[in-house]
């Protein structure tokens, strides 16, 4: 979600690049979810940590408890930032409740993508 938004949002501020501690599939309600806003990710694939890549970053993301806690140490001139955002893929409950689970980690995604492209903005104007 995160790098669906960053490149829609980002063009020109952000070269997103997505990495997960575990990769796997991209869940089909990820897609479905960022559909719902103009966003298609169907392409996208789940993609592990490239170490070489890794050090190339201005800035790690980490999305949820888990990714915090196992992201491998970052260089210290990287920018690390941790966006607590419940992950829906352990949602439960009716189709309709765990849907709403990836629309609300979708809008707290949205909101903070935004966010950051408006101050990297603000800060390339300054520089």
């Amino acid at each position: 979600m995160a790098e669906g938004f960053a490149r829609a949002m980002g063009k020109g501020v952000i070269e997103p690049y997505s990495a997960g501690v575990k990769p796997s599939e991209v869940h089909p309600k990820t897609v479905q979810v960022m559909k719902e806003t103009g966003v298609d990710i169907s392409c996208q694939t789940s993609k592990g940590i490239d170490e070489s890549l890794l050090h190339t970053m201005d800035i790690i993301i980490t999305l949820c408890s888990s990714a915090e806690a196992l992201c491998p140490m970052t260089p210290p001139r990287i920018k690390r930032i941790h966006w607590s955002i419940d992950d829906p893929t352990s949602a439960t409950g009716t189709e309709e409740e765990v849907v709403n689970a990836f629309r609300k980690a979708r809008d707290e995604i949205q909101k903070k993508i935004e966010i950051l492209v408006e101050e990297l903005k603000r800060v390339q104007k300054i520089a």
